[in-house]
């Protein structure tokens, strides 16, 4: 090897180890700020009920430290309540505060806190959570720590919360359905978000985390776009209407951000209307090429805008207190990352600061 290669080498080695222990020193120190922060809250001596997903890979060492946690708090009156595939985080909460508690703590990935909250919306009982999950989106947009059990734990049993919407999708294709109202804190949508989420593998999702969706995804790039048309009510009481509605996918979020992305920059968990977009391409791959530079423009900048370069793509964003939707052909539908049957009439609702949640105190709004 020649001497200038032998310098290049070693020059890219003292790079990539600079900004690792640079990235190191800003987590350490983050750490830091957010333990001395966490250690001025005050505890609350109350009943909790933590409802665990067992399945999770971390929830068993996850119950031995709760115990661990509870026990150098003082806390004694606390009680474990597990999910199974009969029993939802919603059964599991409503028995919680059936049996008294005051604190329902949700501990698992976005599917159980979606749940819990389902349950917990419009009683006025606090809500932790302990993200143990695969995205825990709802946790990053909160503000709560995803890769530190201890301090989640501390949030969840001190003082320090905050009011925040919960978004209903209701399937309007049957009786039944009708009154479900399948609830949602990040985002919930029809078609292609739904198809990728259907099509990625849970083993892969437990190996590559959030990754895996990219495989759900390119496997339904290509499949027929749906049509039908689209009622919205804004803020102000004034229904719009859409009758040539086309797209790829159609979503409604309550929180926009995302591990790396920004779906929806405008989205507020607090302010009583929900953010749409109807997401469309065309021109084959082309069309995926330009969404993905859209996406990654609003990104980076912020805003609710497609790139000035787009030729092939779509993102149209609104804002509204509720929306209907009518199909001509049936579509899959998702709330947070949990796939629904199929359908062709669909309506989503918001609950405007129903939900009362345990947040660090400087989480950002």
């Amino acid at each position: 090897m020649s001497r200038t290669a032998i310098i290049v080498t070693a020059a890219i080695i003292a790079a990539v180890v600079l900004v690792v222990a640079v990235c190191f020193g800003r987590y350490a120190y983050r750490r830091h700020q957010r333990a001395q922060v966490l250690n001025k809250r005050e505890d609350d001596q109350v009943r909790y009920a933590f409802v665990m997903n067992p399945s999770k890979p971390q929830a068993k060492r996850c119950r031995m430290q709760i115990k661990r946690f509870c026990r150098r708090r003082e806390i004694t009156d606390f009680v474990f309540i597990d999910t199974t595939l009969e029993r939802d985080g919603y059964a599991c909460a409503r028995q919680a505060l059936a049996d008294g508690a005051s604190v329902v703590v949700a501990v698992g990935g976005d599917g159980t806190v979606r749940t819990v909250a389902s349950a917990m919306a419009g009683t006025g009982h606090a809500m932790g959570i302990v993200p143990i999950g695969t995205g825990n989106l709802f946790a990053r947009n909160m503000g709560i720590p995803v890769d530190d059990i201890e301090a989640a734990l501390t949030v969840a049993t001190s003082h320090g919360e905050r009011m925040v919407d919960v978004g209903r999708l209701s399937l309007l294709d049957s009786e039944k359905e009708r009154k479900v109202g399948h609830a949602f804190l990040i985002i919930a949508g029809i078609g292609f978000d739904a198809r990728m989420i259907d099509d990625t593998s849970p083993e892969l999702k437990k190996n590559i985390s959030w990754l895996a969706y990219f495989s759900g995804g390119m496997k339904n790039m290509f499949t027929p776009k749906y049509r039908g048309s689209m009622s919205l009510t804004t803020a102000d009481g004034t229904t719009h209407t859409k009758e040539d509605l086309e797209f790829r996918t159609f979503m409604s979020g309550n929180c926009g951000q995302i591990p790396v992305f920004s779906l929806m920059p405008n989205a507020v968990y607090d302010d009583g209307v929900l953010d749409f977009e109807i997401i469309d391409t065309r021109g084959g791959l082309l069309g995926w090429v330009n969404l993905f530079g859209d996406v990654m423009h609003q990104t980076i900048t912020g805003k609710a805008e497609q790139a000035p370069w787009t030729t092939n793509s779509t993102i149209d964003q609104l804002q509204g207190i509720s929306a209907e939707v009518r199909l001509e052909t049936p579509a899959l539908a998702q709330v947070d990352g949990d796939t629904l049957q199929e359908t062709k009439h669909i309506m989503f609702t918001v609950e405007p600061r129903s939900l009362c949640v345990r947040v660090p105190i400087t989480a950002n709004r």
